[in-house]
């Protein structure tokens, strides 16, 4: 007799229902959470680091690889390098930035806009041989220290990137072969 009442059994109201609490996660789910967050940081924070290096790297070599460019094309005109300041002191590693006076010979006929600084922020230097017939144009590197300077390849971040009559002599290993 009472089978049908089995069958579409009666939900309290809400008002009469017990109050639910709320799941809330406890104190292990938020720090493993936290471990997690902190674990994936610090697996890729190295390669991120690494990465933004070769951007400067790849910013300062095409910047490089453009002035020189700039720098030929003016000679192939002028049968002479650009000149560099006149107060350089004697030696073949250039210690000055970029003088005002190239910027002014290159812009606009050469390049649109000569760039300055390399990928680090340092300024670029440049120095000519006393009869304007070679060039060295200079990124001091992450360090911004000039030197020392060696021929090839190069694997650290602070070493100089050098580019020399139309060509990269000294310059990060597996770029500007």
């Amino acid at each position: 007799m009472f089978e049908h009442m089995n069958k579409y059994p009666v939900q309290p109201s809400p008002a009469t229902a017990a109050p639910r609490r709320k799941k809330r996660p406890d104190i292990l789910s938020g720090i493993a959470a936290v471990l997690l967050v902190l674990l994936l940081g610090a697996i890729s924070w190295p390669t991120y680091w690494k990465a933004s290096r070769l951007r400067k790297q790849k910013i300062s070599i095409g910047d490089l690889r453009s002035i020189g460019t700039a720098v030929e094309s003016y000679a192939v005109d002028y049968n002479r390098y650009p000149a560099s300041a006149a107060s350089l002191p004697p030696g073949p590693y250039p210690s000055r930035p970029i003088h005002p006076s190239m910027v002014s010979s290159l812009e606009p006929t050469y390049i649109r806009k000569l760039p300055l600084s390399d990928g680090w922020g340092a300024p670029f230097l440049y120095r000519t041989t006393p009869k304007d017939d070679n060039y060295v144009i200079v990124s001091t590197g992450r360090d911004g220290i000039p030197g020392p300077f060696t021929l090839g390849p190069t694997t650290s971040f602070d070493a100089d990137i050098v580019f020399s009559n139309g060509q990269f002599v000294q310059y990060p290993e597996g770029s500007c072969q």
